[in-house]
């Protein structure tokens, strides 16, 4: 019985064999099949262990067209040894800037810099990212500026407020309830002081009150850190003296010291939907504006009778808060009354002056 195999993969299961040719059969069957590139790299090996050094032309090609270029081991950046501290670590900053500084001593000292792979930066780079469209800068700075020169410095009324008077935009995360929930609670809430909106929500029955509570804490928390709501009494208005004192809208008419000793007293005013308040800190924080947006869906199965699932949509809806303080009412109601007081002058009905009857004819002539 003959086998249609290759008598060299036959001889290890052959009774009678010889172990000490089977190796170098085996060795001389591999080496027909070595490639090309792997001969190539054994040759180079060798040529390498017997000392001798094998030309490069594309090395030399590239050398020839770039004098500058490293030409040895000492010049080419030395690659990262055991013990060297990795390009993610924390410490790599500190090594950074401690070779700067060797880097700038030696410049300074009148030695050549040496590279270590750093590259500087280019400032028409860095010009490229940081003002990306000189002219619309330049064409906006001019704009500012003759805006500036046409109002003599004044600012107007806007920017006035803006700068005089503190306020603080805070929209909370999709709570898990309907619009139609929420917004009785952000109406219950709106144009009230912070304070009493958070222990009107501590004693709701709401489900979604506390939430809303824990958004309040922390709107109030928010403003207080960002904006330095509710610290300070009467800063606002110092800054306005000291800020605008050529404006219009700013006169002094009393010492500084008095305006203080008015500022701390309670004040009384009347607000927009026509109720009584009384302002005893200017600087207190209160609600002026509450509303709610609508948020995505959720989805929620609903079993049914005989195997029937339907999908309910459970609503997503978010809360956005507008912090004020109690200066900017006080504000409000010192233009509605003078507003209203103009009305009132104006309006005003006058009779016409007496005046001698001239004519003595029966009908007027006037």
């Amino acid at each position: 019985m003959s086998l249609a195999v290759p008598s060299w993969r036959s001889a290890p299961r052959h009774l009678f064999y010889n172990a000490s040719s089977l190796p170098i059969r085996i060795q001389g069957r591999q080496s027909r099949w070595l490639s090309q590139s792997a001969r190539r790299r054994a040759a180079d090996d060798q040529a390498g262990a017997d000392g001798e050094k094998k030309p490069n032309p594309i090395l030399d090609e590239y050398l020839r067209k770039n004098p500058t270029a490293p030409r040895g081991q000492d010049e080419l950046q030395a690659r990262p040894a055991a013990g060297d501290i990795a390009a993610s670590s924390i410490f790599e900053d500190d090594r950074r800037a401690q070779e700067q500084a060797e880097r700038d001593a030696a410049a300074k000292d009148g030695e050549n810099e040496t590279k270590t792979g750093g590259q500087r930066r280019d400032p028409r780079n860095m010009q490229r990212v940081l003002d990306p469209d000189p002219n619309s800068r330049e064409r906006w700075e001019r704009k500012k500026v003759i805006q500036m020169v046409k109002r003599g410095g004044r600012l107007s009324k806007t920017q006035f407020i803006k700068r005089t008077e503190r306020e603080h935009l805070v929209k909370s995360q999709n709570m898990k309830t309907s619009v139609k929930k929420l917004g009785m609670l952000a109406r219950q809430i709106a144009g009230k002081n912070i304070d009493d909106a958070i222990t009107q929500m501590r004693f709701s029955k709401k489900k979604v009150a506390l939430d809303v509570m824990k958004q309040l804490e922390f709107a109030r928390d928010e403003a207080v850190v960002m904006r330095g709501m509710g610290l300070s009494q009467g800063q606002p208005e110092e800054i306005a003296d000291n800020l605008n004192e050529t404006s219009a809208m700013v006169s002094r008419t009393t010492t500084p010291e008095a305006e203080t000793k008015k500022r701390d007293e309670p004040l009384e005013i009347q607000l927009k939907d026509g109720k009584r308040h009384r302002v005893d800190d200017r600087s207190q924080v209160y609600i002026d504006q509450a509303w709610v947006g609508r948020g995505p869906y959720g989805k929620l199965p609903d079993y049914r009778a005989r195997g029937r699932v339907y999908v309910m949509r459970t609503p997503w809806t978010s809360l956005s808060l507008l912090l004020k303080e109690e200066a900017t009412r006080i504000r409000e109601y010192a233009e509605r009354e003078a507003k209203r007081r103009k009305q009132k002058i104006d309006n005003v009905w006058v009779p016409l002056p007496d005046r001698p009857i001239q004519t003595k004819s029966q009908w007027y002539s006037w």
